[in-house]
């Protein structure tokens, strides 16, 4: 399951997009996907 965010309001959409879907109620057809801001560190040895 992912997050999409609506590029024009912002609004939070869960769950898999399909052509069903894929029109925000604001009319947007635009989303970003939500990822989890993780930092990655690598050390050396």
């Amino acid at each position: 399951m992912s997050n999409f965010r609506c590029a024009i309001c912002g609004r939070i959409h869960e769950g898999e997009l399909t052509p069903q879907n894929l029109v925000c109620e604001c009319g947007s057809t635009i989303f970003y996907k939500e990822r989890p801001n993780t930092k990655v560190t690598f050390s050396s040895d």
